[in-house]
């Protein structure tokens, strides 16, 4: 008989404590350096998902290559074609760039957050009432942001991003702390 462990993931353990305090410091460090020049780390984050689109789209175009006889090449090719397209529109033209993905963002969450709103209400017995606030938050997010725009492109996404590392480098530091009491 042969057993299998249910996960590898498990069988490793948490991560060492100076590890999480060493991860939370960073992105603190992070987080407060994006702030501290929100059009800077705006651009860098177009240029990034642009490299990023770069690398999924020629993945793409390679895959269609690859595996030809499966049906689905000029898909697959024009796909790939316009990922490079918005990849390199990203890298060469990151202001434009920000005002594109600053909107997607503002549309995504103002979506988001009218689903919520929606879904607070089949689930009103299970403490929907916490769906329908964070909705709220999500729609009025999505306004600011659409509303704000093109005033808001060019440092939003940096803003985002800075909060998004302290909130995450706080978390890890927290869970660092929490581990090192739980086991004193």
């Amino acid at each position: 008989m042969t057993l299998y462990r249910s996960s590898t993931i498990e069988s490793l353990g948490p991560p060492p404590l100076w590890v999480c305090t060493l991860l939370g410091v960073v992105m603190i460090l992070a987080g407060f350096f994006a702030l501290s020049d929100l059009m800077f780390a705006t651009i860098i984050s177009v240029k990034l998902i642009g490299l990023t689109a770069i690398a999924a789209g020629a993945f793409e175009i390679i895959h269609a290559f690859w595996t030809r006889g499966w049906g689905g090449f000029l898909w697959q090719i024009l796909l790939g074609a316009l990922y490079v397209a918005f990849g390199l529109t990203l890298v060469t033209q990151p202001a434009s760039g920000a005002l594109v993905l600053t909107y997607l963002l503002g549309a995504l969450l103002f979506a988001s957050g009218a689903i919520r709103c929606a879904l607070s209400f089949a689930h009103w017995a299970q403490n929907g009432w916490m769906m329908l606030i964070s909705g709220i938050f999500g729609i009025a997010a999505g306004l600011l942001i659409l509303f704000g725009i093109p005033n808001i492109s060019l440092w939003a996404l940096g803003f985002l991003l800075g909060v998004d590392l302290l909130s995450h480098g706080l978390a890890w530091l927290l869970y660092a702390f929490q581990s090192a009491r739980a086991t004193a």
